[in-house]
């Protein structure tokens, strides 16, 4: 099996990522998850897998923004938009791919700690590869106002540090 990697730019690989996104998060879904009137960001770069068999299995979005933990300025990484096609779960491409991602992450000198949001059903593979519960509480903007964001759990990844208490604030739209 061979697997081909790539980190593309986010606006750019946009129309490359769109279907497999629509396709894992149905547009169609009959029952709506609790943030499915979220706006989000926009991802600053992709990492995309595909395989020559199947096209594009797996996608991560990236994320950098100078966020507000307890008041302090600081330049955060953050992971969203992780999905994999559900005929090729199991076979470590998201594992591959969020490996990738933090890797980018890491290249960022200034960047502190990684910080991702997941439903309760995928805690366990993040906690499997060391994020960590972030149990303060994370603001964020929506085109009302500035929101306190409890429709998913926070998660840190250590980078330089991995705060697990406090308030942090996104300054801008979730991811």
């Amino acid at each position: 099996m061979s697997i081909e990697i790539d980190i593309l730019n986010g606006d750019a690989s946009w129309p490359i990522a769109k279907p497999l996104l629509s396709a894992v998060w149905g547009q169609d879904a009959a029952e709506k998850p609790a943030w499915s009137h979220i706006k989000w960001a926009n991802a600053d770069l992709r990492v995309l897998i595909e395989t020559p068999e199947d096209g594009l299995v797996c996608h991560v979005g990236i994320y950098f923004r100078t966020v507000t933990w307890n008041g302090q300025k600081v330049h955060i990484g953050g992971i969203g938009g992780v999905c994999t096609r559900e005929d090729q779960r199991g076979r470590g491409y998201a594992t591959t791919a969020l490996e990738a991602a933090v890797h980018t992450i890491r290249a960022n000198e200034a960047v502190r700690f990684a910080l991702l949001f997941c439903e309760p059903h995928n805690a366990a593979f993040y906690a499997a590869r060391s994020w960590l519960p972030f149990n303060g509480e994370v603001y964020c903007e929506q085109p009302e106002g500035r929101i306190r964001f409890t429709y998913m759990a926070p998660y840190v990844f250590h980078i330089v540090r991995a705060p697990t208490l406090g308030t942090i604030d996104l300054c801008g739209l979730p991811w």
